[in-house]
């Protein structure tokens, strides 16, 4: 800090120590100190210099500022002064007021300074890092600096950027910094960053910029914040101006619903502050970026229906019906509403039930309309009007059909209270305003574009033109009024009422033979049209000439020759004897040449500056760039080519109607072969179902044959678990005063076993009954299993025959179509071969006899393919009638074998439970025997045999046992 008293002093104090002496000190400082304290203090200096001495602060010390931030970042005092002192250098926003040539050097100064900071790249990624720094003396400064470097090289810097990983969505962070100065900043950064960069600005709109901006704008008041809010607007107009990719997302994330609030703007005429017009005007600009007419069709549309769902179309409406608004609002509203109901018959239906809030209710293009003829309104007012109405007409036959009708005798309200938009447009076109008359005309000329039922009815619109005289027709009274000219006194320019009646009379014939009948009967029409051309005028009326001169070859080119008098022919005659052919094509082409005519063809909106520049319409553009070259040729065709052009259409119309016939046979051939091919396709669908059909037969066969093994095998093993006793017992002596007891219990017990004995012996026979009928219906399933196996493989190779037939049948249908698509291009080369100049009838029958011969062997082959198809669907039908065979059988035998597997179980229980019997019955006798034994009672021999007897039957029953088993 002495060091830098010492150097300030010391400049004061003499002439020795000059600027640039002290600014390299303090840079040899920034350079050698070790002292961070010494460095930041000098870097201090440089900064505090830097504002005033900012060329030699430059050139001496960037340097060592960049070799600061790439070493110092620890210390964010030091950062902050060093990007301060970097941004005066680039950008001295400091200074006084300058004159232009100031101004000039000022900023070339900057570029120069930008170039050397951005030439080693690694000096903006340093900066980009620096940025994710929060401590506020870091981040705001490095915002500054970056926006100054985009400000002098913003696209050598954004392609710096957009390389440089994570670069755009370190600045994105900016738009959620608490500290609103650095958010109001970053907005302008990235409106910076955003300009005429399509990449970086798909970057910065799917890194949720939009739901940021709309968040500002809506903390900020809407239309009523600061300039906040406009900075916000600028920047979604750089986003999503001429980006397609952008305009989709903006739609598809619901961001135009939360535009709606926008413009809930109140009737009163306090409020509206100069800030609060600028945002209006550009939120309405912005909806004119997501519907202007330059936009893909689809997208347009898409962002038009969408605003008509969410309200923001009636809202606008709302706004432009209300009162209490600023003209130039009123203005841009009108343009706005004009682009959002363009080509949308949704919206235009909408804007056609819109009412003004007057007594009575008048419709909104009523009081437009009154606008637009009333020669006191403001001429940009006039202008957005005319569009308007333009745009409720683009494509809207029946809005233009509603016009049209305001004007036929059955629809005019006779009491007059009421005026219609058809009687404002009349009124404009015959006024003394000359601008009324071109607004009126072209208005009326929209009523009638591409729409050939309206011009014809406009034809039926009569005029009272004073009291006594018969009424005219409207087309009657604009050839009047073109006819006097100048004789009439008009406000404005001198030609304009003529080009505009010129236009509106071009539309209206073009396409339209009846209307060109009308024109040309009345017999001064013709004659004042070449007296017009032929004449040499001066450099203004040139263009009069032009439109003459194409209403003329309209009139010639639509001719339906109807008049004798003003046939085709006679017509060219007459240009040749009065104007020349050379002279008449030299005066069409005034129009396409003239300086307005390239600048009304570049976009549809009446944009002039001046009423002066009003000449042309946008849509009358393509009519003369369609009509112009067909028209030259019409003109320079001789009678002999007319009538031979007319003979050539009589034949190729002859030819036609056989072509025509021929094309719909192969249309309905087409359609039967689709019908063919569904018919295969269906059938192969049903195969592949058979086939998984049968695969799920098989398994559910296999599935039911192991499970009946199991139960054999575990019905094996229980019989075979029963044959466990034995009765070896020896029995003592027993008291002879119980002898006689024990025996007639040992009777009772044997009688007991015996019937035991005898039931045991009926469950056998019927076990072995169940076995016997297990065993037959092991077989019938056996049978019925090898039986299944033989139709599987039946079925396989059916379906095996099926596919080939398919295959073959897919070949045949691909040879069809190859030779109708060859059969549909000769008959094309037939039809195009028709002779001009006269081929023989031989050769024409020849070729038809050929086509027809053709035709015949496909209809043939056609009829063969169905019965083919007829006899597939039969195969098919008997296969599944097969399968359904095979399917009954399998669940009978299924049927069978549950009901055998419920007697095996029932016959097991009734088993278990003798068994259960003759154990208890056992046990007892083994008892009384031992009591026996105990008593000392001898075994008689009756009994040692009855048991030998027993002990041989029970022996028996073993053996009997194992045998089954």
């Amino acid at each position: 800090m002495n060091f830098l008293r010492g150097v300030m002093g010391g400049q004061s104090a003499g002439p020795q120590h000059t600027e640039a002496e002290t600014i390299q000190k303090l840079c040899d400082r920034v350079a050698s100190s070790t002292l961070l304290d010494d460095r930041r203090n000098a870097v201090r200096a440089l900064k505090s210099l830097s504002k005033k001495y900012r060329l030699e602060v430059g050139i001496q010390a960037m340097e060592h500022l960049i070799h600061v931030l790439q070493t110092d970042r620890s210390d964010s005092e030091i950062i902050g002064y060093a990007l301060d002192t970097l941004f005066n250098i680039i950008s001295n926003d400091e200074e006084e007021e300058l004159d232009e040539n100031s101004i000039r050097q000022s900023e070339d100064l900057g570029s120069q300074f930008t170039e050397i900071f951005i030439k080693q790249q690694e000096n903006v990624t340093l900066l980009l890092s620096l940025l994710e720094d929060f401590d506020f003396h870091v981040r705001w400064p490095g915002v500054k600096l970056l926006t100054a470097l985009l400000k002098h090289l913003g696209p050598q810097v954004q392609q710096i950027i957009l390389v440089s990983p994570m670069g755009v969505s370190r600045l994105m962070d900016l738009l959620a910094d608490s500290r609103e100065v650095i958010r109001n900043d970053g907005v302008l950064l990235l409106q910076a960053l955003t300009r005429s960069n399509g990449a970086i600005q798909k970057i910065v709109a799917f890194e949720n910029a939009f739901e940021r901006l709309l968040d500002i704008i809506t903390e900020e008041g809407n239309s009523d914040g600061g300039i906040v809010v406009e900075d916000c607007l600028i920047l979604l107009q750089n986003l999503l101006k001429n980006n397609n990719s952008n305009q989709n997302f903006f739609k598809e994330g619901s961001y135009i619903q939360r535009m709606k609030p926008w413009f809930e703007v109140g009737d009163e005429n306090s409020g509206w502050s100069a800030q609060k017009v600028t945002n209006l005007h550009l939120m309405l600009q912005l909806i004119r970026v997501l519907v202007s007419p330059t936009n893909p069709p689809g997208a347009t549309s898409s962002c038009q229906k969408a605003m008509f769902q969410c309200g923001l179309l009636q809202q606008l409406c709302t706004i432009l019906m209300a009162t209490g608004i600023p003209a130039d609002i009123l203005t841009e509203t009108i343009n706005t509403v004009s682009e959002v109901i363009r080509g949308c018959q949704v919206n235009q239906d909408y804007f056609a039930s819109v009412n003004a809030p007057s007594n009575p209710p008048r419709p909104a293009i009523v009081v437009l309309l009154m606008s637009m003829v009333n020669e006191r309104q403001p001429f940009v007012l006039r202008c957005a009007v005319l569009y308007c109405f333009q745009c409720f007409l683009y494509k809207n036959q029946k809005g233009q059909g509603e016009i049209v009708s305001t004007l036929l005798p059955s629809t005019i309200d006779a009491t007059g209270h009421s005026v219609s938009a058809g009687q404002l447009l009349c009124g404009g076109l015959f006024s003394t305003d000359s601008l009324s008359n071109w607004c009126a005309a072209v208005a009326l000329a929209h009523a009638l574009q591409e729409n050939a039922t309206q011009k014809e009815q406009l034809l039926r619109v009569q005029l009272a033109t004073s009291i006594g005289n018969p009424p005219v027709s409207l087309l009657q009274q604009c050839t009047n009024i073109l006819s006097q000219g100048d004789k009439i006194d008009r406000r404005g320019s001198k030609i304009q009422t003529r080009v505009g009646l010129l236009m509106l009379l071009c539309t209206w014939l073009s396409n339209c033979p009846i209307a060109v009948t009308h024109f040309l009967h009345n017999s001064a029409n013709v004659p004042f049209l070449t007296g017009q051309i032929a004449e040499n005028l001066g450099e203004e009326e040139q263009l009069v000439q032009g439109l003459c001169a194409l209403l003329l070859g309209i009139s010639i080119y639509f001719n339906d020759n109807s008049l004798e008098n003003y046939m085709k022919e006679k017509l060219k005659q007459l240009i040749e004897k009065r104007i020349g052919k050379e002279n008449f094509i030299e005066k069409l082409g005034f129009i396409s040449k003239h300086e307005l005519y390239s600048r009304a063809s570049q976009k549809p909106q009446p944009n002039f500056p001046t009423p002066e520049y009003m000449v042309f319409d946008h849509e009358f553009t393509k009519l003369v760039k369609e009509l112009e070259g067909v028209i030259t040729k019409a003109i320079y065709k001789s009678s002999e080519e007319d009538k031979k052009e007319e003979e050539e259409k009589k034949t190729l119309e002859q030819h036609d109607s056989i072509v025509t016939h021929y094309k719909n046979v192969i249309r309905e051939q087409d359609l039967q072969l689709e019908d063919l091919k569904q018919q295969i396709s269906t059938l192969k669908c049903q195969n592949e179902q058979l086939q998984t059909a049968v695969t799920q037969q098989v398994s559910q066969i296999q599935q039911h044959k192991d499970q009946y093994n199991l139960l054999k095998v575990q019905l094996g093993k229980d019989n075979h678990h029963q044959s466990s006793h034995g009765d070896g017992a020896q029995m003592n002596g027993i008291q002879p005063e119980e002898i006689g007891r024990l025996r007639e219990e040992i009777e009772n017990l044997k009688s007991n076993q015996e019937l035991l004995r005898s039931q045991l012996a009926e469950k056998d026979s019927l076990i072995e009954k169940l076995k016997s009928s297990q065993t037959s219906s092991d077989t019938n399933e056996a049978t019925a299993s090898a039986r299944n196996s033989e139709q599987i493989a039946e079925l396989k190779q059916e379906l095996a025959t099926l596919k080939s037939q398919l295959n073959s049948k897919s070949v045949e249908i691909t040879k069809l179509q190859t030779e109708k698509q060859e059969l549909l291009q000769k008959t094309e080369a037939f039809a195009q071969s028709v002779p001009v100049s006269g081929e023989s009838e031989a050769a024409i029958a020849a070729k038809t006899t050929d086509v027809e011969g053709r035709l015949s062997a496909l209809l043939q082959e056609t009829k063969e393919l169905k019965n083919e198809i007829k006899a597939l669907s039969e195969e098919r039908t008997s296969i599944k009638e097969q399968l359904d065979s095979s399917n009954s059988t399998i669940v009978i035998l299924q049927n069978e074998k549950n009901q055998l597997e419920v007697n095996i179980k029932d016959a097991k229980k009734e088993q278990d439970d003798l068994l259960v019997l003759l154990a208890d019955q056992d046990q007892k006798i083994l008892s009384l025997k031992d009591r026996l034994k105990e008593l000392g009672h001898p075994e008689e021999e009756e009994d040692e045999s009855a048991d030998q007897d027993d002990e041989d039957d029970e022996d028996e029953d073993d053996d009997k046992s194992q045998g089954d088993n």
